[in-house]
Order: structure tokens, then sequence, then C-alpha cells
């Protein structure tokens, strides 16, 4: 009997958790989508907690902090987000697009054709991509 409580005790409080879990995340969604991007961070953060493992949420802290201007954040959660989902299509674009904004042409095209092997929805993104890259070669050229 003691046995039987304290398993629906422990099943009660994990189906609580990952109600808590969801929560998290929807709530901070809904704040970035309203432009609350301090409190959507907290929340992000939180679910991180409760979710380690959960990309997205790494994927929305890197939108926050490239609004907010911190580079270091925003890279450190995006490779975090490729690191979980090496198929991510929007935090590989962000991670080509950061490389483009620092030159580093070499690396940014490397990132491009790992980008056309995995896109499947962001493929349109390939041509802005390319163009800027041959941009940056024609000026190097003169």
């Amino acid at each position: 009997m003691r046995y039987l409580i304290l398993l629906l005790t422990f099943s009660l409080f994990s189906l609580f958790a990952k109600a808590n879990e969801n929560n998290f995340f929807n709530e901070a969604k809904d704040l970035f989508e309203k432009k609350k991007y301090k409190d959507s961070k907290f929340l992000f953060h939180r679910n991180i907690v409760y979710n380690p493992k959960d990309s997205a949420s790494y994927l929305y802290l890197a939108k926050i902090f490239k609004i907010e201007e911190d580079k270091k954040k925003e890279e450190k959660n995006i490779k975090t987000t490729l690191l979980l989902d090496p198929k991510n299509e929007e935090a590989m674009y962000l991670l080509i697009d950061m490389e483009l904004e620092r030159s580093n042409f070499s690396k940014a095209n490397e990132l491009n054709n790992d980008f056309k092997i995995i896109c499947i929805e962001m493929c349109g993104k390939i041509i802005s991509i390319e163009s800027r890259l041959k941009n940056f070669e024609r000026k190097d050229a003169s």
C-alpha cells in the first residue's frame, strides 16, 4: 500500500512537472511574440531548468540576445541549439548570418554547404546567402 501511494505521488508530481515545463515554453513564446523579451527570457531559462535538451528554448534565447545585441550569448545559444538539433535550419541560418557579419566568409561558405543539405523549409535563404557571399568576393577582388 505504501508503495502504491509513493508511486501515485511520483506519477502526479511528474505529470505536474511536465505540464509546467510546457507552460513555461508556451508562455515564454507568447511573451516573445508580444516583444516582452525580458520576461520571455526568464521563462525560457526556467524551461531549460526543467528540460535542458529543449533546443527551441535555446533558439529563442539566441533571438533575444540578437535583439539585445549580446553577440557572445547569441552565439552560445545558437551553437547549443545546433548541438541539440543539428538540422535546425533557423539556427544554422542565424549562425551563417553571424559569420557573414564577422566577414568570416570561409566559415559562412562551409556552413552554407551544410545548410543546403539540411534545408527543407528555409531553402529560399540559400539564394540570399550566396548573393551576400558573391558580393563580398567582388569587393575583395576590387
